[in-house]
Formats: C-alpha cells, structure tokens, sequence
C-alpha cells in the first residue's frame, strides 16, 4: 500500500534568519526563528542590554540565539548599533519577499506606572522615531542614548519603519524595559501571516 507524503505548504514554513556580520569593531552571529517560543541564548557584554532583548524575544515569541563580541573597551556604541542592524537583516531574511504578512503592527505596552507605544512598518524603507523620555546617561550598565542607536540600526537592517515612544513614566528602567516589549509584540504582529492576504504582496508597489 503506498503511503501518501503531504508535503507542508510554504506557509507554513519556519521563517529563519541566520547573520554572521564581523567587523574590526564587531563579531556578531544571529540565528532567528520567527515562529518561536520565546527561547534566547543572548551574550553582547552589557547585561542590560541583554536583558532587553531577551524580554523581546520572549514578548515576540521568537527563538533567538545572539552573539556579539564587541571593542567594549572603547564604548558600547559599535556593539548596540551592530547589534540592531544585524538583527534587523535576520529579520528580513526570515521574512523573504514578505508576501503573505501583516506588514504593519502597533502595541501600546503599560509597565506599572509607564506607559509605551510602538508602532512598526516592514516597508522596505528605513526611518525611525525614538522617544524614551529617559534623562539619565545609565540604566543598569546600559548608555541610555544608544537605545535610539539600536532601533535607528533595526530599521536600517530590516528595511522598516520603527516608532516607539514613552508617553510617561517614572523609573528610567521600566521606560526603556515598556519600550522594548512594545516594539516586541508591535514587530510580532507586522509579521504574522494574513490568511485572509494569502500569498498576496501587502503593497500595490509589487515590492517591499
């Protein structure tokens, strides 16, 4: 008796990104699944900053496992920026012509007394526009100002438009922390599939 193989439709398939990005200021290497369990093995050397992308990975449910050594000793800005930038290509790769997607995804995230909003677009086009409201030069061990740093690199790396904003708080480490899982379950909505879409283009352009 032959047996039937049903072979799984394309979409259905793990969308997955894979970036190996090495510089003389960074070593990076990202492997990506869009279609996770919120699963991370994250190590940049700023424990901050890991924790920010591990509470992303987990409020995206995407499985990550990220690595970056960087030249820390000179600053952290070539590590952040690299990191966004890389993260944002294995977004994009996972995500291949993009046909099918939400495309466009917003959250607005309450953290106790804070309150965030973030709002993407995988358009095929970079901008971005940050607020985080934060005054002080460090949460944790984390320059504040290079939170604008990593998403101006995200947009850059995936092709999107990525707006977050603290519309207020008090703690320096929830406005960063709200931010963070906004821009999470915001990028989780813009890439989940439409069924209703199919394996249409989400563009009149006929390119993203």
């Amino acid at each position: 008796m032959a047996v039937k193989v049903r072979k799984k439709s394309a979409g259905n398939a793990v969308r997955r990104g894979v970036v190996v990005r090495d510089t003389n200021e960074t070593r990076i290497a990202i492997d990506l699944k869009i279609e996770g369990k919120g699963q991370y093995m994250v190590s940049t050397g700023i424990r901050f900053f890991d924790h920010m992308l591990e509470l992303f990975t987990r409020h995206g449910a995407f499985d990550l496992e990220l690595t970056c050594k960087g030249d820390l000793d000179v600053d952290q800005h070539h590590t952040v920026e690299d990191v966004g930038i890389a993260l944002g290509e294995a977004f994009d790769r996972a995500l291949g012509d993009k046909r099918g997607i939400l495309r466009a995804g917003y959250f607005v995230m309450p953290m106790d007394e804070t309150l965030a909003i973030a709002a993407v677009d995988l358009s095929g086009r970079a901008a971005h526009a940050v607020d985080t409201k934060v005054r002080t030069r460090l949460v944790g061990d984390l320059q504040t100002e290079l939170v604008t740093d990593f998403f101006e690199g995200f947009a850059r790396g995936a092709r999107a438009n990525v707006h977050v904003k603290t519309m207020y708080g008090r703690s320096n480490h929830h406005k960063i922390e709200a931010i963070f899982k906004a821009f999470a379950r915001a990028l989780r909505v813009a890439c989940s599939r439409d069924r209703q879409l199919g394996e249409m283009l989400p563009s009149t352009k006929g390119l993203l």
